[in-house]
């Protein structure tokens, strides 16, 4: 292993930059980070961040968790170390697309602030912007869309995040938004406030 690590000749300093990137966009790249628990919004939201800021001429990609599973982490299961692979590895491919002056957006429960720490710092924390949709359990359990909670009640889900399984909530979001009280287009209006200023070039 550690001889074909040997092997290995990156020509990162024979590549255009991202500022290169960047200056052809017209934009920014940076890594809007959605955290919460299943059926809080985090993917309602992140959809439609997207099309608005499509709408605005802003390019960006959405990294959903059901997505990457059925693709490119289609191989790890839910122990505590294939969650944590399942992190890292969309980490590493939200930096690609930043590095390439992409506005990312990623909803993922990632319910451990270890899982979220370890993303900024491959994404690079200058780069990454943490919201959590703070939708109270109560209402995520209401909505149910997937009929998860129900199973984890009955105990066919093991380590089911809220249920048989913890959520840290993040203690310095960039952003909160609970989808109980805000709207659609009040959460899209309060995340243009905080992602516009970071992707504008002068």
């Amino acid at each position: 292993m550690e001889e074909n690590k040997n092997n290995i000749y990156p020509v990162f300093d024979r590549m255009l930059t991202r500022a290169d990137k960047e200056e052809l966009l017209g934009q920014h790249g940076v890594m809007v980070w959605f955290t919460g628990l299943s059926g809080s919004g985090k993917s309602t939201v992140a959809i439609a961040l997207e099309r608005e800021l499509q709408r605005r001429g802003v390019l960006c990609r959405v990294l959903d968790g059901d997505n990457i599973r059925s693709g490119i982490n289609s191989n790890l299961g839910f122990s505590e170390a294939d969650r944590v692979e399942n992190i890292r590895r969309i980490a590493e491919v939200a930096r690609l697309f930043v590095d390439t002056g992409v506005v990312t957006i990623a909803a993922f429960i990632s319910p451990n602030a270890s899982m979220r720490q370890m993303a900024a710092r491959i994404i690079g924390p200058d780069d990454f912007l943490e919201v959590y949709v703070s939708t109270p359990l109560a209402e995520c359990e209401r909505r149910d869309v997937k009929g998860l909670y129900a199973k984890a009640r009955k105990g066919e889900i093991a380590n089911f995040t809220g249920i048989s399984a913890p959520f840290e909530a993040p203690s310095h979001p960039a952003l909160s938004i609970d989808t109980s009280t805000l709207s659609l287009e009040e959460s899209v209006a309060r995340l243009l406030g905080l992602v516009l200023p970071k992707i504008r070039k002068e």
